[in-house]
């Protein structure tokens, strides 16, 4: 195995100044610079990663903590994390951790030392739980909040997406709307249940508990919720689930019960993974810019580590926005951009 002593040798230079090349610091001289380079390349030299990080006090790595590795979702995050790191020089470490305080913390542990900061994606977790992590370790939290100002957190517009899109159904004439919900203790779900129960409030219309079916997120899920519905003895007309795999596997179930989706049932979905517009029918949904999300967690976590933890918080949401599609019945908003002929006619039409 190469050292950094057998190029330095190879090159006739000191380990001082090959190490200073390799971390790119401190003064060398052009010519220099490109023998050792040429020397380590031509000797395939890998500089140990683990002395960099003492030499250096960083890693370029960058943990990750969620709460699940399976889904389009979590894919979706993950690719907007690692497209930002590496355009900063950086690379993830990702584990799945349990949402508990005992769990997180330990997963966080085992990471110090190998990354220069970490997200942290648990919105089953009590976020102050997180406090009392060591002070210089830089921490995002995502899709969860701290009651104080301690932890830069980024969030989703929930209430307001899963409030949009009730109301979008109520406009559409249906009054009995069912949602299935998300785990009990998640941030995420509690704010989208929120929003469901404004807007119908707004409309006049009295929340019914037997139209609330209890859900974690899954397509089993959304199956096994659209069954029990199906099974009242006053039907809803439109179901809105609180994520798009249970309103996918709500889908599914009211395919197999002979059910026309959107002609008898109403279905809508939340975050607007890229498979919901390949369902059949097409599945209307809360936007959510998946890939920006993570992509903004991570500079976030960069800003933390460039001032060494010692910057202001910030609080951020992700906006959100409805798309349309045929699963609630009305033609899709997804459709190519006017070419600028097209556009002028219109215009002075109006």
């Amino acid at each position: 195995m190469v050292t950094i002593k057998d190029v330095a040798r190879e090159a006739n230079v000191s380990v001082a100044t090959v190490s200073r090349v390799l971390n790119g610091s401190g003064p060398v001289s052009d010519e220099t610079r490109r023998l050792i380079r040429e020397v380590a390349g031509r000797m395939r030299y890998v500089p140990h990663s683990g002395a960099r990080s003492l030499i250096t006090s960083k890693t370029q790595t960058l943990g990750v903590l969620l709460p699940d590795l399976y889904g389009e979702f979590f894919s979706e995050v993950i690719r907007g994390m690692d497209d930002t790191a590496q355009k900063h020089g950086f690379h993830l470490l990702i584990s799945r951790a349990y949402a508990d305080r005992h769990g997180i913390e330990t997963a966080i542990r085992a990471m110090r030392g190998r990354v220069d900061g970490v997200v942290v994606m648990s919105p089953d977790l009590d976020a102050d739980a997180l406090l009392n992590l060591p002070s210089t370790i830089p921490v995002v939290l995502l899709c969860s909040v701290s009651r104080g100002n301690e932890i830069d957190s980024l969030t989703i517009q929930n209430s307001r997406g899963a409030r949009e899109m009730t109301a979008h159904l109520i406009s559409l004439g249906h009054r009995r709307i069912a949602i299935i919900k998300g785990s009990a203790r998640n941030y995420d779900a509690a704010e989208r249940l929120r929003g469901y129960r404004m807007a119908l409030r707004e409309a006049g219309i009295a929340p019914d508990p037997a139209l609330e079916c209890g859900g974690d997120f899954t397509e089993a899920a959304g199956y096994a919720a659209a069954l029990e519905l199906m099974a009242l003895k006053d039907r809803p007309t439109a179901i809105f689930a609180a994520n798009d795999s249970m309103a996918i596997g709500a889908l599914s179930a009211l395919r197999e019960s002979g059910i026309d989706v959107p002609a008898e049932i109403a279905v809508a979905g939340f975050d607007d993974i890229p498979l919901a517009r390949y369902m059949d029918p097409p599945l209307s949904s809360v936007h959510v810019p998946i890939c920006e999300l993570g992509a903004r967690a991570v500079e976030l976590l960069l800003n933390g580590i460039t001032h060494k933890n010692g910057h202001a918080r910030r609080r951020e949401r992700v906006s959100t926005e409805l798309v349309i599609r045929r699963s609630t019945g009305v033609e899709p908003a997804e459709r190519p951009p006017p070419q600028p002929s097209t556009l002028d006619k219109v215009m002075a039409s109006i």
